[in-house]
Parts: structure tokens; sequence; C-alpha cells
């Protein structure tokens, strides 16, 4: 094959690329909002106008624009070139890397990643469509393409998916677990007399307010605390246990309705948060990584996930740009661990192997 021939197909792949990913920017912004991916067509998210196809060409239209609507001039998040660029290197370099069914494989699950990290980022959620999807099309790829396990056989590349959907579901689910039993609250020392209010689903304390949605995570989860004083519609306690669950507010014996309460100011000394390392979500992306590349990965990925996570969550505390209890998303670092197995995970395996045994 000649080399104009190569670079025109590296160049038709990083093209199809940066196409996939410029719908991969529709994914990433509809699917937490419960939108169809499909219709309506592409729109400014501000000013609501339809763009026109030569207003969304991957890459070229956000440097022509400067990054801007071409119709309200509301500057567009850097986010879309960076989506469509990424995929269509990512694309790109898989191509380079893999032969036979391979590289279309690897595309879509590298989709996948790229969908579910920024998701992530933004709004600490993994959609199921990236997740449990991935673990039936992982399944089903498995077993049109044996080769992907390293099997001839699909029965057999379908054993070693359903092995890497048990092992990387149920390792990270067994983390999740045991660091819910041992670190699921955190207790808050305040000083005397501090002021807790609870409101639309939010506490706030001193200057601080967290989310209904970043304590419950389960219907175990409690915020407990001992209030010095208690007070909300026409009820009034003092020294009473105070326990709240998501929908609703135990006081000593009597039990109360969240919906119908209204406001609820307390002062407390120390106050008792649920907390969640990780959620359901990581342990399902795990799953569908293990359903497309095996058990060995799973691991691998949980390993290296966990030490990366670990190292970035520690220098963002030393830098002080989030605290102890700040929340950080862990999909990403999952997503990091696999994408390094696929192109280096054997050599990575080997090496270590090798160290062991000299």
């Amino acid at each position: 094959m000649s080399d104009f021939l190569l670079l025109y197909i590296d160049t038709m792949v990083f093209v199809f690329g940066a196409v996939v990913g410029s719908f991969l920017n529709v994914c990433i912004y509809r699917m937490p909002l419960g939108l169809s991916v499909v219709t309506p067509p592409s729109a400014c998210p501000h000013c609501k106008t339809q763009i026109k196809w030569y207003h969304n060409i991957p890459l070229f239209t956000y440097l022509a624009i400067g990054g801007k609507c071409r119709y309200c001039g509301v500057k567009i998040t850097l986010r879309y070139f960076l989506v469509e660029l990424l995929t269509a290197l990512a694309f790109l370099t898989v191509w380079k890397c893999f032969d036979g069914w391979l590289p279309a494989i690897y595309w879509l699950l590298l989709a996948g990643f790229i969908i579910a990290t920024f998701i992530d980022f933004e709004h600490f959620i993994i959609p199921n469509e990236i997740t449990l999807g991935g673990v039936v099309v992982g399944l089903i790829v498995s077993a049109l393409y044996p080769p992907l396990h390293q099997q001839t056989s699909s029965g057999l590349a379908l054993v070693y998916s359903a092995l890497g959907i048990l092992c990387g579901g149920g390792a990270l689910f067994l983390v999740v677990e045991i660091g819910k039993l041992l670190f699921g609250k955190r207790k808050v020392p305040l000083e005397p007399g501090t002021q807790v209010v609870i409101a639309d689903q939010t506490v706030k304390v001193d200057d601080e307010v967290v989310t209904w949605e970043d304590l419950f995570a389960r219907d175990s989860d409690r915020i407990t605390f001992q209030a010095a004083t208690l007070k909300f519609g026409e009820q009034t306690f003092e020294n009473a246990t105070v326990i709240v669950n998501e929908t609703k507010l135990l006081v000593n014996d009597q039990t109360f309705d969240l919906a119908t309460t209204g406001r609820i100011e307390a002062t407390t000394d120390l106050i008792i948060l649920p907390r969640e390392a990780m959620g359901l979500g990581d342990v399902k992306l795990l799953a569908a990584i293990g359903a497309f590349l095996g058990w060995k990965a799973t691991l691998f990925t949980v390993f290296t996930s966990s030490l990366l996570g670990g190292l970035v969550g520690l220098l963002l505390i030393v830098f002080r740009q989030t605290n102890w209890q700040g929340r950080i998303p862990y999909g990403p670092y999952i997503v990091v661990g696999a994408t390094l197995w696929i192109f280096f995970g054997q050599e990575i395996l080997h090496w270590y192997m090798n160290l062991l045994q000299g």
C-alpha cells in the first residue's frame, strides 16, 4: 500500500472520529437531562436556535466562529472542541495499533468511555445506557468476535466475558460496600451552638451547603445529631435526638414527613453525615469493561484507577483545589485504567511478572 493511500486512510479515520465526537457531544449534553440523542436536531443550548449543518462541521466550525454561537454570540464551552479532537485522536490511534475487527470494537468502547468521563465530571453520574448497555454489547461482541478475548470459540469468549462482568462488577461492589461500612459516616465537630438548617433538600452547616443528592445514595443513609434546640413549623424541642433520612424526620420517638415540616433549624456541636466513596455507576462501568476486556483487565483497572485517583485527590488537597471531604468523580480514573490496559496492559503485566520473578 502506497504512502499516499495510507495517509488518505488515516485522514479519513481521523475525520470519522471527529464526526463521531460531534455525536458524543450530543450524548454528553442530553443524556443527563433524559433527552433523546436523535431528535430534535442540534441547537444552541442558550438561544435554542437550530444549528445549520454548515455551522456544525466538527473541529473546523468551533475554530472558525471563535468558540461562540453564530446567532446569540454566547461563548460555547471548550468541551465540544476537546471531545471531537479527543475522539478523532483516539480513533486514529486505535486504527494504527490494532487489526481485524478490534479497531471497530475499541472505537465503540472508547466512545462509551468518553461519554462516561465527561458526564461524570459534570454531573457525578454515569448513565445506565452506557454501563448496562455496555454489558449487553460486550457480551454480544464477545460471542461474535472471540479474538477479542484471545479465543477461537464463541462459547469460551462468552465465558471470559461473563467472568469479566462478575469480577469487575463484583470486585468494585465489594469495595463500595466495605468502604461504606468503614467510612460511610462523616463526623463533623462544631462549635457549641452552631446552627444547622435543613430546607429544600439541602443541609447548611455554617457556610457549607450539602445537597440531598450528595447525602443519600441508599435507603440506609441517615443524618444524625443531638440538637440543643430544634424548631420547625409550630414545633420546638430542646436536647433532642434527631435522625433525618431522605423523606422523614425522627425527633426522639416522633416521626414527621419532611414534605410538610418546612424549614428546620437546629443548634448542635456535632453532626454525623452519610457519605459515599463511589457510586454504583462505577460498579456497572467496571462490569461493562469486564464484558469487553475480560477479568484480567478489570483487576488491572481497579488497581490502576485506585492509584491514580488517590494520587490526583492528594495533589488536589495539597494545592487546595478541594478538601478531605470533597467529592471527586471516580469514573474517569476507571476509564484511564481500562484505556491503559487496551494499549499497554499485556506489556505492563509481563513487566510486572518478570519483576516478581527476578
